[in-house]
């Protein structure tokens, strides 16, 4: 490891940055003595680091572990996220990995315990938390020895455990290593406090039945895009957790709170405005308590798309202009043969591509189609344009 750190190898890492990897690799390796493949790794981290962990992109001598573990790793608009969840005087964050987590729980607590098994990544970890100048990270390997050997007890436990690789698509908790549902009492002994990790892909209702004493659920979405499910857990909570939905984006982040008990929204055909949800909400399950919280309509009770006659400019989500329902029937139809539009489907029984393919849509444009199903079952066509 200590051979990349030397100034020319670092200075031709980073004036490659931008380069071709395929090609690059086809190159003579300039610096016989030193791994042509670990310097190229080297330069692959980096590139995904460039957006993902500025931090660590602009800092002088990181070093980059292997790409699937940088690929895992959080994002830093995440683990910010994260940090704010926490505070006191220590955390120990029992699946270390390449640290970004740790680094900014760091900034948040007074003394953290980052802990990996895997020597390398271990030791990748240590060195850059050095050179980022984070010195309250102490550096441990095995958790649970760690934890056994500890008298002490700590403020939080963060934990995110992997899930196993013969986990199905959608996963619960226990298919994960570690196994925090076995291991829970073990944490309780050191710690009052816990913080879950968990895929997007996770079963939120699965694992809230498998889990005790969450306070909150918190989905986070970068871009419209869900990256993580957290599981706030405190030891003497014993009330239904609350929710909150994240959704980050580079101008704003829409943060939608929510408890688990809601009564039923109004039904209503559609009106002049229509708005879907962003992706953390459509994962929180939250569908009847955004229309109560923004004072919308629900097209139907499964179709989870939302309507009103006045603009709600701040929902979280997209907003469109409703220029016109149409029935789906072949002579309504006829209308949308060869638009260019981009097509939704919301509890509607034809895929995108069917719809395409049926009735000569073109993928692009201005205009956005939603096929759906009103609240008196019937399929429509909502030919609209965006507002947001």
């Amino acid at each position: 490891m200590t051979d990349l750190l030397q100034p020319e190898i670092q200075q031709f890492i980073r004036r490659h940055t931008d380069d071709d990897l395929r090609t690059l690799a086809l190159s003579k390796n300039p610096f016989p003595s030193v791994s042509w493949n670990a310097i190229l790794n080297q330069i692959a981290g980096r590139q995904k680091a460039k957006t993902k962990l500025p931090t660590w992109y602009s800092a002088q001598n990181i070093i980059y572990p292997t790409r699937i573990s940088v690929e895992q790793t959080s994002s830093e608009v995440t683990a910010q996220y994260k940090s704010k969840l926490v505070s006191g005087e220590s955390l120990a964050d029992l699946s270390g990995g390449f640290g970004v987590d740790s680094y900014y729980f760091s900034k948040s607590v007074s003394e953290v315990f980052h802990c990996e098994r895997d020597i390398e990544l271990h030791q990748v970890a240590k060195h850059n938390f050095k050179a980022l100048g984070s010195d309250n990270i102490s550096c441990e390997t095995e958790s649970l020895q760690f934890l056994e050997q500890s008298a002490r007890k700590f403020d939080w436990i963060y934990v995110d455990p992997s899930r196993r690789s013969d986990a199905g698509r959608v996963f619960i908790l226990s298919d994960c290593e570690p196994n925090v549902i076995d291991l829970m009492p073990t944490y309780f002994n050191h710690t009052d406090k816990i913080l879950i990790k968990a895929a997007p892909l996770l079963d939120i209702t699965a694992a809230l039945t498998q889990l005790n004493h969450v306070a909150s659920v918190h989905i986070v979405a970068v871009k419209n895009e869900v990256k993580e499910l957290l599981f706030s857990i405190d030891k003497i909570y014993n009330s239904r957790p609350k929710f909150r939905t994240v959704n980050i984006t580079p101008d704003s982040t829409d943060i939608f709170d929510f408890d688990s008990d809601s009564a039923l929204a109004p039904l209503a055909l559609p009106s002049t405005y229509l708005y879907e949800p962003n992706a953390a909400i459509m994962k929180s399950g939250g569908f009847e308590q955004i229309a109560i919280a923004f004072n919308l309509n629900k097209l139907h009770r499964n179709s989870h798309l939302y309507t009103s006659d006045v603009l709600v400019n701040d929902f979280p989500g997209r907003i469109f202009k409703v220029d016109r329902p149409i029935g789906y029937t072949k002579s309504d139809m006829k209308e949308l043969s060869s638009l260019k539009a981009n097509v939704t489907v919301r509890n509607f029984p034809d895929s995108v591509e069917t719809i395409r393919k049926k009735w000569k849509i073109k993928d692009g444009g201005a205009t956005y189609c939603f096929f759906t199903t009103d609240m008196n079952n019937d399929k429509i066509a909502l030919i609209c344009s965006k507002i947001k």
